[in-house]
């Protein structure tokens, strides 16, 4: 039990929280979601997940600030983040690893490029 690792996926389309969730949980993952940002800087009061992926344009408080929140603060500043997007401009992946994102990946995603990016930043060799 103590080796299954959990993921937080922060998203506010509740189509691709199930996709994802659908695609970690074939692979054994635990997976909790929050569908804005806000809901998962609550719910890290409580748990701390091993990697949150994380989409940047939500409403009230985008992807990108939530990120910067995370990396500004002790607690959280160490749990990887991918960022998960349908923003593909250059700019936008520069800004994201600018604000400390580990990894990024852009809609429409692959269920391999998810759980690739998972593995690279977990260390974990298997898919």
């Amino acid at each position: 039990m103590d080796t299954q690792r959990t993921i937080m996926v922060v998203d506010d389309n509740p189509d691709i929280i199930t996709i994802v969730k659908t695609i970690l949980e074939g692979k054994g993952y635990n997976v909790s979601s929050a569908s804005s940002g806000q809901e998962l800087l609550n719910a890290l009061k409580g748990q701390k997940p091993d990697l949150i992926i994380l989409d940047i344009m939500m409403p009230e408080m985008d992807g990108l600030e939530v990120l910067s929140r995370l990396k500004s603060v002790t607690e959280t500043a160490s749990i990887p983040v991918i960022l998960l997007t349908a923003k593909v401009q250059y700019e936008d992946v520069l800004g994201g690893y600018k604000l400390g994102a580990d990894y990024y990946i852009t809609k429409p995603f692959t269920s391999t490029q998810l759980v690739n990016g998972i593995n690279l930043l977990l260390g974990e060799g298997k898919n």
